[in-house]
């Protein structure tokens, strides 16, 4: 989960990039279906074997959201900093224990109000409704922590039976088609620089969700999401360097807010659930 997160902050800086001459719907599609190419080879080599599965339906369902939260990050990547858009998504274990409330009717107790509570005042903290206009990028930056956190449950319950492989190449194949009908309308051929980069972020963004879902299968959701917050860090330090931003001490004050709410609601989420047996 520390490489992946380190990887997909470096995919997030390229897309910045590229995005200055390309839409970020073209990026997104272009992103997916390279991604999925670079699967050839392997396929070719070990046969039709990964693409067995019994889970096709959830597979279509995972890319529908996660074709969701994929456009609209994209997007608000082009609207915030980097550090305000990866303390934003750091929402994602909140809406995950939420909805787990919500849709798993799992009991909700006095302790899990107060960290859910506490975490979405730290989104306000950043977000500063009232004193501040809030912001579109902000809340394309929260509907995709919202659909990436749907995702992660789907992509979870599939884990159980099928590879990371196998869940990594479906959710391109069913990306490129999703993320291909909003790309057509904005299409622009890229040049011959803008394909090397498309390439370069579509390979690190492939194996950084490789390392992502198999994060996922091989330990519990709510002990390995806490290390995607070092998303910040990379993001904070691309960000200045690259872009010469400097985080506001509301971004840097709510983030802490939502990484200590989600860390104490990973801790306790954690003590109650059974380790799975690495495979």
């Amino acid at each position: 989960m520390l490489l992946a997160a380190a990887l997909m902050i470096t995919m997030a800086t390229l897309v910045r990039f590229v995005s200055e001459g390309m839409h970020p719907f073209q990026v997104a599609f272009c992103r997916n279906v390279i991604g999925l190419c670079m699967f050839i080879p392997f396929l070719l080599r070990v046969g039709t074997a990964p693409l067995k599965t019994q889970r096709i339906g959830q597979m279509a369902l995972r890319g529908v959201f996660n074709a969701i939260a994929m456009l609209t990050y994209f997007l608000s990547l082009g609207l915030l900093p980097l550090s305000e858009v990866s303390a934003l998504t750091f929402t994602v274990p909140l809406f995950v224990a939420l909805m787990a409330v919500i849709f798993l009717k799992e009991r909700i107790g006095p302790r899990r109000i107060a960290g859910l509570v506490i975490g979405f005042s730290g989104a306000i903290i950043i977000l500063r409704p009232g004193i501040e206009i809030i912001d579109i990028g902000a809340l394309y930056a929260l509907i995709s922590a919202l659909t990436w956190a749907v995702a992660i449950i789907i992509i979870k319950h599939m884990s159980q039976t099928e590879s990371s492989v196998t869940i990594t190449i479906y959710g391109l194949f069913f990306l490129a088609i999703f993320t291909f009908p909003p790309a057509i309308f904005v299409w622009e051929w890229p040049n011959a620089e803008q394909y090397f980069w498309l390439f370069v972020l579509s390979a690190i963004g492939t194996v950084g969700q490789l390392l992502f879902v198999q994060s996922l299968k091989l330990a519990d959701a709510t002990l390995v999401i806490p290390f995607d917050f070092t998303k910040l860090i990379w993001a904070s330090v691309f960000g200045f360097y690259i872009f010469a931003e400097i985080p506001t001490i509301w971004t840097i004050c709510g983030g802490a807010v939502i990484f200590a709410s989600s860390s104490y609601l990973t801790y306790r989420e954690g003590k109650n659930t059974k380790p799975l047996d690495v495979v």
